[in-house]
């Protein structure tokens, strides 16, 4: 992946030479010109195109910012009725992710979301155990990560 970008960015480099212009619109006609030239060799490269990857990324970003948003909705509709009617749980989520950094990852994205916080992981690091404030459905809650954010992190960092 990395050979891919720096191969993108000499060919982007490449072009503005031949331009004869060094400015960031011909900089940005020769990156796109060479993701081009780099989708259409992709059969030559051993590993998939950075394209799929850096779209998962924005996909996890974009997905982190509609559950951030829900869950604002969510915690602000909690906090304004006037009696508290809250389930709060903890409860605990098995998680497919094997990398340090994708369970770090989960656990902050989880954490960042109002209304869900990561208590703990276990020693093998395989279970997360997680406090929501208002939970009518423990799998449903379960699924709902393992959907989102679990699934997103899983497409930018396999091959």
């Amino acid at each position: 992946m990395a050979f891919q970008i720096l191969l993108n960015f000499f060919i982007a480099i490449i072009w503005m030479f031949l331009s004869s212009s060094m400015t960031a619109k011909t900089f940005v006609i020769g990156y796109l010109i060479g993701m081009i030239l780099i989708f259409m060799m992709g059969r030559f490269f051993k590993e998939k195109l950075y394209f799929r990857r850096v779209w998962a990324l924005v996909k996890l970003t974009l997905i982190f910012f509609r559950e951030l948003t829900l869950s604002n909705i969510s915690v602000l509709q909690v906090v304004l009725r006037p009696k508290m009617d809250i389930q709060p749980a903890i409860f605990a989520m098995e998680t497919e992710l094997e990398e340090d950094w994708e369970i770090t990852l989960l656990s902050s994205l989880i954490t960042l979301t109002p209304g869900t916080i990561v208590v703990n992981v276990s020693g093998d690091q395989r279970t997360l155990y997680i406090h929501a404030i208002d939970v009518d459905d423990v799998e449903d809650a379960i699924f709902s990560i393992k959907n989102s954010f679990e699934k997103a992190i899983m497409e930018v960092s396999r091959p």
